[in-house]
């Protein structure tokens, strides 16, 4: 029977068995030209030839109520909690942000899609890292036979839950997950603030 994930240790880890991080001091001048210096951690994964990591995807899944935004759970050991994310992946080496966003998407949730729109590159947390991304709009046409009954392609290590929310309830979604004892991804919360923000101020595309 499947058991809830659980932080059972934790250490120092050394550089030489870091797979994919590592850290680095930089040393740097501010604006009145006093040298300071800087602790970063770094992925070591970026494809030689990308300018980002990898891709947070925004799926929008069109049903006869409304729109409606396919989520994830999943299990993030460094917070040691569940967390409510947008589908998302590393590039791959020759990959675009659109290809990537298409195959991650397949790969975890099993929808087929079409990538409509890309972001700016966007830095996850720059004070402490230089993880980046581009958020790819995916169209999925619910409509077409493979949208139907999909089915995910995880791999052994992936224990992903899918579910969707719809757009105009996800920022009250969010609060109640959380009440429950789920993270949050900053990615997905952001996008509920926006869409609050624009619901609120009553702002027109």
């Amino acid at each position: 029977m499947p058991q809830a994930s659980k932080v059972i240790e934790k250490g120092p880890l050394a550089s030489t068995d870091a797979k994919w991080i590592k850290l680095s001091k930089i040393t740097y001048t501010d604006p009145l030209g006093v040298q300071r210096t800087w602790e970063t951690a770094e992925r070591t994964t970026r494809p030689k030839n990308s300018l980002i990591d990898g891709v947070g995807i925004v799926a929008i899944l069109n049903k006869r109520h409304g729109p409606e935004i396919l989520l994830q759970k999943q299990y993030r050991p460094p917070i040691d909690k569940v967390a409510i994310e947008v589908p998302a992946g590393l590039i791959d080496e020759g990959e675009t942000p659109e290809q990537c966003a298409v195959r991650e998407l397949k790969e975890e949730t099993g929808y087929v899609g079409v990538a409509e729109q890309t972001s700016t590159v966007m830095y996850n947390d720059p004070g402490f890292c230089n993880t980046n991304l581009n958020m790819v709009h995916v169209r999925v046409d619910m409509s077409l036979p493979e949208n139907q009954s999909p089915k995910p392609e995880l791999e052994d290590n992936e224990f992903i839950e899918c579910f969707t929310v719809p757009l105009s309830g996800l920022f009250a979604e969010l609060k109640k997950l959380e009440s429950q004892g789920y993270a949050i991804d900053a990615r997905v919360g952001t996008l509920a603030e926006g869409i609050e923000l624009a619901s609120t101020l009553k702002l027109q595309a």
